[in-house]
């Protein structure tokens, strides 16, 4: 399965519970993209004693999954981008959507 995911908040319980599924999906063997749009660009700042959004988001990216980051939103937040937030565009959304078998959203 083509699993699209698309993250617009920093809500760290949420977040991370949201890369668990990404991470356990890419062990079954589906593909896994994550599209990250307003707030969402902000993953890589998110820092909570409870869940480590980070790690788990590194987690994904080790198994495979792919993070896609809004150029604007970016842009927006005076940030170039990073590993996990890497800077692409509104195509890059559409093309998650037009292409997955499924698509969340959180």
């Amino acid at each position: 399965m083509k699993l699209g995911m698309v993250i617009t908040q920093t809500d760290p319980e949420t977040v991370f519970n949201a890369l668990r599924l990404a991470l356990y999906s890419l062990q079954q063997g589906d593909e896994v993209r994550i599209f990250l749009s307003g707030k969402g660009v902000e993953i890589d700042r998110i820092e909570d004693p409870k869940f480590d959004v980070k790690g788990q988001a590194q987690k994904v990216l080790n198994a495979g999954g792919q993070f896609l980051a809004c150029g604007t939103c970016l842009k927006l937040r005076h940030s170039g981008g990073s590993e996990i937030c890497p800077l692409s565009t509104l195509k890059d959304h559409y093309e998650i959507v037009r292409d997955s078998d499924k698509v969340l959203t959180f």
